[in-house]
């Protein structure tokens, strides 16, 4: 007699069985598919059903084309554990409007490095919904400007001006309060500004391809002849480092 094997069966805890609901959920309408975009995912929780339909459309409608933004879950009510373990799926990050954390959760949200962002103004979240997706851009450091380049041809010792480097300028040109740096062959040696220029005995402010100048730079008096020089504009400062999750609560 063949022996009938049945399957088991184990009951869900009912804060897993709604996360898990809603993750299967979230896979279903958001099959996997390549995309060079970074994402933004999602969990919100608001005080109304109205509130999850008037913030949802304000967060999608303000995400920067540059970045998927996904509302992966929704709901009405405080911030409880479902709501941590399906932002884990994510990108580790719970939206609140008008609701709280109920005591012991915000310690759950560090436990699982997730954080919870509460808001009472719309405006306001979807600005700081806006302004983390717009940190999680990949944009390339725009490079330096290189306005011009010359070569060190010549040093002059001057009992009132210091070392004057003689320089033979090859490209673009070099031009008094211009950044500058010199570059020997091991690398930049002095970064500054070019304080004043001759060429001859004329006292000018510029000097363009072809034309031979003498510069005198704020302290510094190692140039040597080969090294090479440059007049650039400095890069835009450095953009802020993209949202990363700090676990817990943020009262905005």
């Amino acid at each position: 007699m063949a022996h009938r094997h049945e399957k088991s069966f184990y009951p869900i805890a009912p804060e897993k069985s709604k996360a898990w609901q809603a993750l299967h959920q979230h896979i279903e309408h958001h099959p996997a598919e390549q995309s060079s975009k970074p994402k933004l995912e999602i969990v919100l929780k608001c005080d109304s059903a109205g509130s999850v339909e008037a913030v949802s459309a304000s967060i999608l409608k303000a995400a920067p084309a540059e970045v998927d933004v996904h509302i992966i879950s929704s709901g009405v009510g405080d911030i409880h554990k479902s709501d941590i373990l399906i932002a884990e799926t994510g990108s580790r990050l719970v939206v609140g409007f008008q609701v709280c954390v109920p005591p012991g959760v915000d310690r759950e949200l560090k436990e699982h490095a997730v954080e919870a962002r509460l808001h009472e103004v719309i405006y306001h979240l979807t600005e700081d919904i806006r302004n983390i997706a717009e940190s999680l851009i990949t944009r390339t450091a725009p490079e330096e400007n290189i306005i011009g380049s010359a070569k060190v041809i010549a040093l002059f010792k001057s009992s009132r001006k210091g070392v004057i480097i003689g320089c033979e300028v090859m490209s673009g040109h070099l031009a008094v309060g211009q950044h500058f740096r010199v570059i020997s062959a091991t690398g930049p040696v002095y970064t500054g500004s070019i304080e004043s220029m001759h060429i001859e005995d004329k006292t000018v402010q510029k000097a363009v391809a072809g034309q031979k100048a003498g510069i005198k730079i704020s302290d510094f008096h190692n140039a040597k002849i080969g090294d090479l020089v440059e007049s650039f504009k400095p890069s835009p400062a450095k953009r802020p480092s993209a949202w990363r999750p700090v676990g817990g609560v943020l009262r905005k």
